[in-house]
């Protein structure tokens, strides 16, 4: 079983939260699963966003001004959405270097914004369908955080808990694999001190190393679907999902459409506590102190 991993608002600014994001999916469908995504970025876009220097990310395909540009008139025909909004990715429309291209059309703004909205619909519906699970720890902006470098932070150890225990229900046996999105070098290798301290040094993270492998792997997120669907997960827990009266960060309304997806997506198991009574655990949790 593979874990993609990625987080949301971690720059800590104008995000009402940290999130730590994964989303797993079974080794044998992968591809198929890669296949399926890029068939869906083909009909809504007319084209691949790789092809165009851009990914799947929430701060693009669901920002504001999406929506906006969405509703500046009527909905286009499947066809020409497709031909106007990968006209207006041909002109550079999400990425920073647009020189010597000419602007994009107000047509071309509107049938981007109703592909990328529609698209991420459908996405996730790709995702439910191909039984993919989401784990997530959010952090509270004011969370008392840890002074010690070589202690893997709370959120972390969430995260790896409720992997294991996925792993745990599945009917067969199987090793989680953990891939980051990959960060800068030396914050690379402070992460993986942090990971193998953690599976090796401590109680819990002993025994759950027998389902989830402490070495984890670091890849580009440009050329890596899942972890940008990891980024698009992350996005929107980070801004639409709320459960319980703790979590009181503001809430963009526009998303909760998508945020109910996510929360099918999200991985639900049943354990005993030390009373015999039986609890539901959820992949998605909001820690308010990190030590």
């Amino acid at each position: 079983m593979l874990f993609f991993i990625d987080e949301s608002g971690h720059d800590r600014q104008q995000t009402p939260y940290e999130v730590l994001a994964a989303v797993s999916i079974a080794e044998g469908v992968l591809w198929e699963f890669i296949q399926a995504e890029r068939k869906c970025e083909e009909f809504y876009f007319g084209t691949h966003l790789s092809d165009h220097r851009a990914e799947l990310k929430g701060s693009k395909l669901l920002k504001k001004k999406r929506f906006r540009h969405a509703t500046q008139r009527g909905k286009f025909s499947d066809s020409d959405r497709a031909k106007l909004a990968k006209s207006f990715l041909e002109k550079g429309g999400l990425t920073v270097e647009t020189k010597n291209v000419p602007l994009a059309t107000a047509q071309e703004y509107t049938a981007f914004g109703q592909a990328s909205l529609a698209f991420v619909d459908s996405l996730l519906d790709i995702a439910i369908a191909f039984n993919i699970k989401v784990f997530a720890s959010m952090i509270d902006p004011h969370a008392v955080r840890p002074t010690t470098v070589h202690l893997l932070r709370k959120d972390y150890v969430y995260l790896f808990e409720r992997m294991y225990y996925y792993l745990e229900d599945l009917p067969v046996k199987q090793q989680g694999l953990l891939v980051f999105d990959e960060i800068e070098k030396v914050q690379s290798r402070i992460l993986l001190s942090q990971v193998s301290n953690y599976f090796l040094k401590t109680m819990k993270g002993k025994a759950r190393s027998k389902m989830v492998v402490p070495e984890p792997f670091f890849v580009h997120s440009d050329l890596t679907t899942l972890v940008q669907l990891a980024d698009l997960v992350a996005y929107i827990i980070n801004w639409s999902f709320r459960k319980g009266s703790k979590m009181t960060g503001p809430i963009r309304s526009e998303l909760s459409p998508y945020a109910s997806k996510v929360d099918a997506l999200q991985y639900k198991g049943r354990r005993s506590d030390p009373n015999g009574e039986t609890l539901i655990v959820f992949g998605v949790t909001c820690l308010h102190n990190l030590t």
